[in-house]
C-alpha cells in the first residue's frame, strides 16, 4: 500500500470515502456502533414489529399443527401452495447471497468488501427459515428425521428418489457451509472487538468467539487459504442446491415442468433475487449504521449492473420456455403458455414479466443506478416478482394439467398469508441482532482500501 505523512492529500478511491479512509476511522466506524452506541428508538420499533411478526409465525405453525394442512388453501388438484413457493424463494434469496460472495472472492472484485458480510449472513438466516417449509408441508412434520439415514429398529430408511430427500441433504449441508463460511471471514473482526471492548463481558464474549486469533503471519496465511477454498466450494454446492431444487419440478411430468432449462433458470433466478436482497439490506445497513463512508454510490452502480444483466438472462430463459413450448407441439404445454397469459392468474403473470423484465432495463441509465430511491423501487419488485414466478410455477401448472375434469384454483387462507408475511419478521429479526452484536462490515477488508499519495 502507498503511504504518506499525515495530513497530505488523499486519493480519490471509487469504493471508498477518503476523508474517512484511515485505520482507526474505518474500525471506528464499524466497531463505535457495536460497542459506545446504544440502540437508537429507531432499531428498537424495527425490532419490536419484527417480533410480532414472529409471534404470527409461530402461531401460524401452531395452528398448523393443530389443524393439519387443510387450514392452507390446498386441495386435490394444487397440492403445492405457498409453503413451496417461500420455500424456493427462500432458498433463492440464500443461495444468492453466498453466490454473490463466493463469486466476488474469486473474482477479486474490490467492491465486495463492504458488502460480503451482511449477504453472507443473510444468507444464513434465508436457508435456516427455508428449512422450516418442507417440514410443515410434510403433513406429519413430527416424522421429519425420517429423511435422515440414521440406524433404527423400524429398518425406515429414506427413498432415495424422492425429492424431499434431495431437499433434506441439500439444505442440511448448506447451511452447515453457510456458518462456516461466514464464520471464518468473521475472525479478525471479532478479535478486533475483543481488543476494543471497554466491558469485560464483552471482552469475555468477543475473545471466547474470535478464537485466539493474534493476528500472526501464520494466522493470516491460514485465513486466506481457508477463505479461498471455501470460495471455491461454495460455487458448485450453490449451484447443485438450487438446480436440486429446480429438479423438484423438473424430475416431474406435468406440462410446463419437464424442461432440461430449469436447473440452471433457477440458479439464476437465485442470484437475480439475491442480489436484489443484497441491494435492499444495502440501502438499510448504509442508512440505518450511517455507512456512507464505507458504501459509496459507486457500490449501489455495480450492483445495478448485476442486476441489469440478471434480468436480461431471465427475460431469454421465459422466452426460452415459450419457445420450447412451441416447438416441441405438446397440445398440453401449448395450453398451458396461453393459460398463462390469458388464464385465471394472467394478471400475476404479467406483473412477473413487469417486475422482472421490463422494469429493471431502466437500470441501463446511470442517473437510476445512482439514484438510491429508484433502486430501492427496483429491488422490491423484483422480489415481488420472483415470489409471484415461484408461485405461478405450481399454480399454472398444477391447475392446468393434463386433464380439464381437474382443472382447479388455488385460493389462499389467512394461514397462508400469514406464513408468507410472517418469515418476513423473523429473517428482519435476526438481522436486527446480528449487525446489532457484529461488524455488519469487513473491517480489516474495507481496510485494504486505505491508500494514500506518497513515496510507494
Amino acid at each position: 500500500m502507498r503511504r504518506i505523512e499525515q495530513g497530505a492529500p488523499t486519493m480519490e478511491h471509487p469504493w471508498l470515502a477518503m476523508q474517512h479512509a484511515s485505520y482507526e476511522t474505518i474500525t471506528a466506524a464499524v466497531a463505535d456502533p457495536i460497542l459506545k452506541h446504544r440502540p437508537g428508538r429507531l432499531w428498537w420499533m424495527a425490532l419490536g414489529g419484527s417480533f410480532l411478526l414472529v409471534l404470527a409465525t409461530m402461531a401460524a405453525v401452531g395452528w398448523l399443527f393443530i389443524n393439519g394442512i387443510g387450514s392452507w388453501g390446498v386441495n386435490t388438484t394444487v397440492v403445492w401452495g405457498y409453503a413451496i413457493a417461500n420455500y424456493v424463494w427462500w432458498i433463492a434469496i440464500g443461495s444468492g447471497g453466498t453466490l454473490i460472495s463466493s463469486i466476488l472472492v474469486l473474482t477479486r472484485q474490490d467492491w465486495r468488501h463492504s458488502i460480503n458480510r451482511f449477504a453472507e449472513s443473510m444468507t444464513l438466516f434465508a436457508i435456516s427459515i427455508a428449512g422450516i417449509f418442507p417440514i410443515l408441508h410434510l403433513g406429519r412434520p413430527t416424522y421429519f428425521y425420517w429423511l435422515a439415514p440414521y440406524p433404527n429398529t423400524m429398518l425406515v430408511w429414506p427413498q432415495w428418489r424422492s425429492a424431499l430427500v434431495w431437499d433434506f441433504w441439500a439444505i442440511l449441508s448448506y447451511l452447515i457451509f453457510s456458518i462456516i463460511f461466514l464464520y471464518v471471514g468473521l475472525l479478525p473482526d471479532l478479535a478486533t472487538l475483543r481488543d476494543r471492548a471497554a466491558t469485560r463481558a464483552g471482552k469475555i464474549f468477543y475473545g471466547a468467539v474470535a478464537l485466539g486469533w493474534r493476528g500472526s503471519a501464520r494466522h493470516w496465511k491460514h485465513l486466506e487459504t481457508l477463505h479461498t477454498t471455501l470460495a471455491a466450494l461454495a460455487v458448485p454446492l450453490v449451484v447443485s442446491v438450487h438446480s436440486i431444487v429446480g429438479l423438484d419440478f423438473a424430475a416431474s411430468l406435468m406440462p410446463g415442468w419437464q424442461e432440461t432449462i430449469f436447473p440452471p433458470y433457477f440458479v439464476v433466478g437465485a442470484l437475480y433475487s439475491g442480489f436484489a436482497m443484497v441491494l435492499l439490506l444495502t440501502v438499510l445497513v448504509r442508512y440505518g449504521l450511517q455507512f456512507e463512508s464505507l458504501i459509496t454510490i459507486n457500490h449501489f452502480d455495480a450492483m445495478a449492473k448485476i442486476i441489469l444483466t440478471g434480468s436480461i438472462i431471465m427475460t431469454y430463459s421465459y422466452a426460452t420456455e415459450w419457445f420450447v413450448a412451441w416447438y416441441g407441439g405438446g397440445h398440453a404445454d401449448r395450453s398451458l403458455i396461453a393459460y398463462m397469459f390469458t388464464g385465471d392468474y394472467a394478471p400475476l403473470y404479467w406483473t412477473v414479466l413487469f417486475c422482472n423484465c421490463l422494469l429493471p432495463q431502466a437500470l441501463w441509465s446511470r442517473s437510476i443506478r445512482h439514484n438510491v430511491l429508484a433502486l430501492t423501487i427496483i429491488a422490491i419488485a423484483i422480489l415481488v416478482g420472483m415470489w409471484l414466478e415461484r408461485i405461478l410455477i405450481i399454480w399454472n401448472t398444477l391447475s392446468h394439467g393434463y386433464m380439464p375434469s381437474l382443472w382447479r384454483l388455488f385460493h389462499p387462507t389467512l394461514s397462508d398469508w400469514t406464513l408468507l408475511i410472517g418469515p418476513f419478521g423473523v429473517f428482519a429479526f435476526m438481522f436486527l441482532w446480528f449487525v446489532r452484536i457484529m461488524p455488519a462490515v469487513s473491517m480489516y477488508e474495507v481496510r485494504k482500501f486505505c491508500r494514500k499519495e506518497g513515496p510507494a
